[in-house]
Order: C-alpha cells, then sequence, then structure tokens
C-alpha cells in the first residue's frame, strides 16, 4: 500500500510539474542533425554594411546585411505607405520597401481590446519588420530609397486584392519595381518585384526575403503564459527546426542551410509570420544577428536570367497572422507544425481536430472544451473505473492494514507478508489505481497543450463573466470551484496511512489552486470539468464497492 501511495503521489507531482514548467519555460528546441553546412562563424556574422553577396552557382553567400534596419527605438526614415484591408493595417516604408507596421483588424491587443493587434512595428520597445532586397551591383535592396505614393492604398468593396508599387531608381540598364499584393480574407501577402532588362545582353540575379526582430518575448505574464518565441525553419530533410535567439548570438545556430524546398518563419505565442516560396528551385536559409538584441531570419533565391527586352517577375508570399491550424497547413508542407505541441504532437493533434469539429457544431469554444473533456473522460473511463475501484477497494481495507501496521509494527518482513496476504484475499491490486491514471496523463498533457497554444482561445467568450478564455478568471471563480473539487476527490480518497503523505494530498488542492488563479480560464474550466467528471465516476463506484462490502458482512 505504501507502494501504491508513492507512485500515486509521483504521478500526481509529474503532472504538477509538467504544468508548472509549460507555464513557466519557453520551449527548448533540440534541432536535427544538420544538413549542407555550419552555421556561419560568429566573425561572419558581424554587419558587413552591404546586402548580401552571391556564392558560386546559384546559391548565395549568408552574409546578410542589417545595416537599414534602424536601432531599437529609432523609426525608419523615409515616405510610408499606408495600407488598409479588410484584414491589415499596414505601412510601407520608402527606404526598401520595408513592411514596417502590421495591424490585425480582426484580432484585439493584448491589454487594449479596443485596439487591434499589431504583430510587426518598430517603436521604443519592439522592433520587427519584413525585409527584401535584389542582389548584385545597381539592384535595389532593403537600403534602397523607393518612390512610392504614399496613399493611403484601401482595398475597395468590388475588388479581391490591393497592389502597392514602388519603383527603385533606373541603374545599370535595369528597371525594379517592388510590388505588395494584398488579398481578400488572406493573411498571405505576395511581396515581389518586377524586372526590365534593358541591356543588351541576359541578366541573372538572385532576392533575399528577411525577417528581423528583437529577441523579447511577446505576451509572457502571468495571465498569458509565454511558448517558444524566435525563428523556425522546416525542410523535407530537416524537418521542423527550431533556433533559440540565444544560440544565434553565440554563433551555435544549428539549421538545415541548403534546400529545394522549404520555408522561413519567425514564431511567436498565437501568431506567425513567415515566407513560404513556391517551386523547387534551390534556395539558402540564414539567420544572424544585426545588431545589440536584434535578429534577422531570411531565405536566397535564384532570380531566372533575363533576356534583353524582356521582363522577369519574382515574388515570395509572405504569410503574417494568427496560428489557425485548419489555414496554415494549406499555406505549406509542414507550416502548421509551427503551432508546436513538442513530443506531444502525435497525440495533439488529433485533440485539437475533435475540438475544431466540435466547435463547428456548437459554436462556443468554452461549451466545446466542456463536450472534448466529456468525451475523453468518456474513452478512458474503463481505465479509470478501474483505477476508482481499486482505490474504493483500499479505502474499504484501510483499517485492517492499519491494524497490520500496528500489530507488527516491529516486524516488517511479518508485516509485508500479512499486507499482500490481505491484498490477495481482498482481490486488490495495489498498483491497480495507478497504472490507469499513467496511461491517461500524455493525453491529459497534450490536451493542455492544446488549449495553451490555440489562438481560436484568444478573446474567445465563454459565458457571463468569461469573456476570455485565453486570459486569467478575473473574479478567481473557476479557480475556486476548481480547487473545491480537488478538495472533495480528496476526501473520496483513501487516507494515507503515511502521515507525511497524508499532510503532502491535503496541500495539494491548496498549492493548485493558487497556481490556477492566473491560469487562462480555458485551461481552468477543462481541469474544472475534468475534476466533477471524475469525483461523479469515483462517487458512484465507491458507493457501490461500499455497498457490497456491507451487504457480504
Amino acid at each position: 500500500m505504501d507502494n501504491q501511495r508513492l507512485i500515486l503521489l509521483l504521478v500526481f507531482l509529474f503532472s504538477l510539474f509538467m504544468l508548472w514548467d509549460g507555464w513557466q519555460l519557453h520551449n527548448k528546441p533540440n534541432p536535427p542533425a544538420v544538413a549542407g553546412q555550419n552555421a556561419p562563424s560568429q566573425a561572419a556574422q558581424q554587419d558587413t554594411g552591404a546586402p548580401p553577396t552571391p556564392s558560386s552557382g546559384l546559391s548565395v553567400a549568408p552574409a546578410v546585411s542589417a545595416s537599414a534596419v534602424p536601432a531599437p527605438g529609432q523609426p525608419a526614415t523615409g515616405a510610408k505607405a499606408l495600407v488598409k484591408t479588410d484584414l491589415y493595417l499596414a505601412e510601407i516604408s520608402s527606404i526598401g520597401g520595408d513592411l514596417l507596421r502590421l495591424e490585425l483588424i480582426r484580432h484585439k491587443a493584448t491589454e487594449d481590446k479596443d485596439q487591434p493587434f499589431v504583430l510587426m512595428e518598430i517603436s521604443k520597445d519592439r522592433t520587427y519588420l519584413a525585409q527584401s532586397g535584389l542582389i548584385g551591383e545597381g539592384l535595389p535592396n532593403h537600403k534602397t530609397e523607393f518612390r512610392l505614393d504614399p496613399g493611403p492604398h484601401e482595398m475597395k468593396a468590388d475588388s479581391d486584392q490591393l497592389e502597392v508599387r514602388l519603383e527603385a531608381p533606373s541603374a545599370n540598364g535595369l528597371r525594379v519595381v517592388k510590388v505588395y499584393t494584398f488579398h481578400r480574407n488572406s493573411y498571405q501577402i505576395d511581396i515581389g518585384y518586377e524586372i526590365v532588362n534593358q541591356r543588351p545582353d541576359p541578366f541573372a540575379a538572385h532576392a533575399y526575403y528577411q525577417l528581423t526582430r528583437d529577441g523579447k518575448v511577446p505576451e509572457a505574464s502571468m495571465t498569458n503564459i509565454a511558448t517558444f518565441t524566435g525563428p523556425a525553419i522546416y525542410t523535407d530533410e530537416g524537418k521542423f527546426q527550431k533556433i533559440d535567439f540565444a544560440d544565434i548570438e553565440k554563433g551555435k545556430a544549428k539549421f538545415v542551410q541548403k534546400a529545394r524546398d522549404g520555408w522561413v518563419a519567425m514564431v511567436q505565442h498565437y501568431f506567425v509570420a513567415g515566407w513560404t516560396p513556391k517551386g523547387n528551385e534551390e534556395r539558402e536559409f540564414f539567420m544572424r544577428k544585426v545588431a545589440d538584441n536584434l535578429y534577422s531570419a531570411g531565405i536566397i533565391l535564384p532570380v531566372a536570367a533575363v533576356a534583353p527586352g524582356q521582363t522577369a517577375r519574382v515574388g515570395v508570399p509572405l504569410y503574417a497572422g494568427p496560428q489557425e491550424q485548419a489555414k496554415l497547413e494549406k499555406i505549406a508542407p509542414g507550416f502548421d507544425l509551427v503551432v508546436d505541441y513538442g513530443w506531444l504532437t502525435v497525440i495533439a493533434a488529433p485533440i485539437y481536430w475533435l475540438l475544431e469539429l466540435i466547435h463547428r457544431f456548437v459554436g462556443n469554444w468554452g461549451w466545446s472544451i466542456i463536450l472534448l473533456t466529456v468525451l475523453i473522460k468518456g474513452m478512458f473511463y474503463p481505465l479509470s473505473a478501474a483505477s476508482y475501484r481499486s482505490m474504493a477497494k483500499m479505502k474499504v481495507v484501510t483499517p485492517k492494514l492499519m491494524k497490520i501496521k500496528e500489530q507488527f509494527a516491529s516486524d516488517r518482513n511479518r508485516m509485508n507478508q500479512e499486507m499482500m496476504e490481505l491484498y490477495r484475499k481482498e482481490k486488490i491490486n495495489p498498483l491497480g489505481g495507478c497504472l490507469p491514471i499513467l496511461v491517461q496523463i500524455p493525453v491529459f498533457i497534450a490536451l493542455y497543450w492544446v488549449l495553451l497554444g490555440s489562438v481560436e482561445m484568444r478573446h474567445a467568450p465563454w459565458i457571463l463573466w468569461i469573456e476570455d478564455l485565453s486570459a486569467m478568471d478575473p473574479y478567481y471563480v473557476l479557480p475556486i470551484i476548481m480547487g473545491v473539487s480537488m478538495v472533495v476527490q480528496t476526501k473520496l480518497n483513501p487516507t494515507p496511512p503515511d502521515p507525511i503523505q497524508a499532510k503532502v494530498m491535503t496541500a495539494m488542492p491548496i498549492v493548485f489552486t493558487f497556481m490556477f488563479l492566473w491560469f487562462p480560464s480555458g485551461l481552468v474550466l477543462y481541469w474544472t470539468v475534468n475534476n466533477i467528471l471524475s469525483i461523479a465516476q469515483q462517487w458512484r463506484i465507491t458507493r457501490l464497492i461500499e455497498g457490497g462490502k456491507q451487504k457480504a458482512s
């Protein structure tokens, strides 16, 4: 019995540790083996003050200049074009044609819900922008002054797209126009170049696309748990790889550098911005530190040769928006992996699919969480019932076990023999209450991460005072109910004979209640419903067993 109590206690503490660890720490990526070359050395990562220069063939050396990126707190110079679509409020700079600011109209700010969520901006607190350019002498890059119409540019009601054009100064017989194309009801922005070759000979070049941001973790607070923030790369060879800013800082970033497929992105809680090129041209990925607490991650692509008098068009879609999984998987292979569940992805992915399916019929994420919890609890009912039957039997024989402990306190071997004989006589498996719980732990932790990482929960109301399932309960009602439910569960369980274990089990509801005070209410709702269902199951099974024992006596 002592072993059973110990295992149950360890299981309970393990669950608590997993929740606390996910709350307090960022994900720690473990990149797979590097294909191709190693990451560039720290010396090679120093800013050269010039745009990238091509290496041999179609590949390009990943030494990218970010000298045009202002230091945090310094706004970009030049004119700005204001853009408004059904999804975005954006600002495009004449310097490099950089995307300086991007507001998501349909998603509200974390603190001031009257304002739209700002994904990209340059301010005293944040630096996050999208940049691109061409590689070669006389070609425009992210430091070139473009000519643009400041606008405002607004998508018309009868139009499905909006185009913003910026023209670079003519040089060396080339005419280059940078083109932004915004699409209705889409978080993909096509960013590319039109290159007119007025030279007497063919022309070839490379294009680079990069995301530059500081290393600050957004939305990290007691009410909004922080997940991984930083660059990510996906290729068919290396699969999904996350890279810490700290590794870039030290020159130790490891990732696949050359491939004929894949994308690069900046990931943060709930949102992502990523370059997702089409086709199978060889591409090169790069990441580097460009200033103090400022990093760039990007991709370099070849531009097909342009014959004299001809026009070439090259471009890469930029997805910049919420991590809505049903849409992400259609953007590019593996792009839905930015919603990262870590080693539990194989379990969490179908759980999210089921949750989203329920929501299609219910229309409310709070009720969807409740129904999902009921379904999962029902699926595990046979295991739960076995566990509760074992605990109920243990509760019935606890007085006999205590008597054995007292009778043979001085002879531990005899005490263990008598306890095992009692287990055999009563047909009790001392580990019967533990093993079913061990099987369920991965599923419940996976559900925890699904609720934690789903942008659909952000600002999603349930009922009455719960107006945001991703934020803490403002009145602490759900955590208190959850704490009460844990107290009831503790009373239904057999009392541990060991005084220390008994005190620990008594303190658990207090510890969990205090911790859950600041948890997102969607997670507390799930945990509360699960507890209530567990209490109902355990109470029924305990009554049946106790009633059977009384009739037998």
